[in-house]
């Protein structure tokens, strides 16, 4: 039986502000396939980017298990995380955060520097990343000059360029204009057809529809977890919304 790509069990994460607890995230549970497309939903405040912290291995939870691939990765020191989510983790944010004074190339090419690729083959795996994400006639662009979504799109090519395990996406397209937003939705369906695993955190009842599964927190728990029938997802944009 093949392993779950995520294994999440009891993770828990608090937070001390000020003589206060907060509990961000409480008990949450589930595992997630290789090839799937999740949608983390819930109001501001409901624990959603502290689960992506943590799945992410940016932060450590309290107490509970954290399976990525096999490995237990929950207590793992902050080298080992680091060199782990190199190589195994690709993070899209809500805004793009291109360097400014380098290239769509040299923006895409970042992570294989840090995981010692030599520049040939940096430079070769970049291109190939920014054909995917349809901006080939774009490499040598600076930031500046590219628009709000073909910037989202070079912080997708970087995301995906160490042909990562797993996709984290933060409010994607809480950034852009809805034709943008579609643009980016779209390419996040096509890479999941090329089985890349996704996980997009947003607030847009419209973008969650376009996921295959949804996972909602409630004041750091998890209160909901139900698959999405393709079907009643329209590839057209919807209208905006907000999830509670």
């Amino acid at each position: 039986m093949q392993e779950p790509l995520i294994r999440a069990v009891n993770l828990n994460k608090q937070y001390h502000v000020g003589g206060s607890v907060v509990r961000a995230v409480s008990e949450v549970s589930f595992d997630v396939e290789p090839g799937e497309f999740v949608a983390v939903i819930g109001r501001s405040g409901s624990g959603k980017s502290t689960l992506m912290s943590l799945l992410g291995l940016l932060e450590t939870p309290d107490a509970g298990q954290y399976r990525l691939r096999g490995l237990e990765v929950a207590k793992l020191d902050r080298n080992r995380r680091a060199s782990l989510r190199c190589r195994e983790i690709g993070f899209v944010f809500q805004m793009s955060s291109l360097l400014a004074r380098s290239s769509a190339l040299e923006n895409v090419e970042l992570p294989l520097a840090y995981a010692g690729f030599r520049r040939r083959e940096r430079r070769r795996r970049a291109q190939i990343a920014l054909d995917r994400v349809g901006l080939s006639h774009r490499l040598e662009h600076w930031p500046y000059q590219l628009s709000g979504g073909e910037q989202q799109r070079v912080a997708i090519a970087r995301a995906i360029v160490n042909e990562p395990a797993l996709i984290l996406a933060d409010e994607p397209t809480g950034a852009v204009d809805s034709r943008t937003a579609e643009g980016i939705l779209s390419l996040f369906e096509d890479l999941n057809r090329d089985n890349r695993t996704i996980i997009v955190v947003t607030h847009a009842a419209d973008v969650a529809r376009r996921a295959r599964r949804c996972i909602t927190l409630n004041d750091g728990y998890l209160i909901g977890d139900s698959r999405i029938d393709p079907a009643s997802s329209s590839s057209s944009p919807a209208p905006a919304g907000k999830v509670a």
